[in-house]
């Protein structure tokens, strides 16, 4: 499988990697200029820049660049152990790590007149956006050309379909408290960067009180921006 179709995809799907590719090497080394390795999100690995303890190390550093978003220019001696090189080929390797930083996301849950109008303005801004909504008849491109993603599933069941992290905000527009009360458990659950509900002050307060009657921390519940947005005045989606 080629490298370059894998980077491609992950560009196209909204994920994280890193490519790390020798850039220089001197020496007795087990791969030269232009060796290429990919390292996904969850560890596994495309190609290789020479397998061992050098190649451990990297995958380690690839993992953390995608947490930090930083590239790495890496040196290696493989020479000594005891000293605390990866290697006794006695050559030197130059190593560098580029992380694959995905687009920030936009998860719209409900695909009504406003859910289609936030996810207008968020492909505008750049975001990759997600729509969710159990009514698969609006939850679909057709309806909301803007959409990256689409789950047409129950709110509580998203949190099993897609990965929510940090980079994630949250942003429900839902049709009902009752759609807000089965699912929001489980979201608060999520490291989620922020989560915010539509309605009014008095909407959000009666769903609050039943979430703390069904046994919802109130410091997750605290987690929750609602009424979401700003305060424009504006009737319109």
């Amino acid at each position: 499988m080629s490298i370059y179709k894998e980077l491609a995809k992950i560009e196209e799907t909204n994920q994280s990697g890193a490519l790390c590719t020798i850039i220089r090497s001197e020496g007795s080394t087990p791969r030269h200029e232009g060796s290429k390795m990919l390292v996904y999100s969850n560890g596994e690995t495309l190609g290789s820049i020479g397998g061992g303890e050098v190649e451990s190390r990297v995958i380690a550093e690839a993992l953390q660049s995608m947490i930090d978003r930083k590239s790495r220019l890496l040196t290696y001696n493989l020479a000594e152990p005891d000293r605390g090189d990866p290697g006794v080929c006695g050559g030197q390797l130059q190593i560098y790590i580029e992380p694959i930083i995905p687009k920030e996301q936009v998860i719209i849950i409900g695909a009504g007149h406003v859910g289609k109008a936030i996810a207008h303005l968020a492909h505008w801004l750049g975001f990759y956006v997600v729509i969710s909504d159990d009514r698969a008849q609006f939850c679909n491109p057709e309806t909301i050309p803007d959409g990256d993603e689409f789950y047409p599933v129950p709110l509580k069941e998203l949190p099993k379909q897609i990965e929510i992290t940090s980079s994630s905000y949250l942003v429900m527009p839902t049709r009902s408290m009752e759609v807000d009360l089965e699912g929001l458990p489980e979201l608060l659950d999520t490291t989620a960067a922020y989560i915010g509900v539509i309605g009014s002050r008095r909407r959000w307060a009666v769903t609050r009180e039943k979430l703390i009657d069904i046994g919802v921390n109130e410091e997750k519940i605290a987690r929750v921006r609602s009424p979401m947005g700003l305060n424009l005045k504006a009737e319109k989606p």
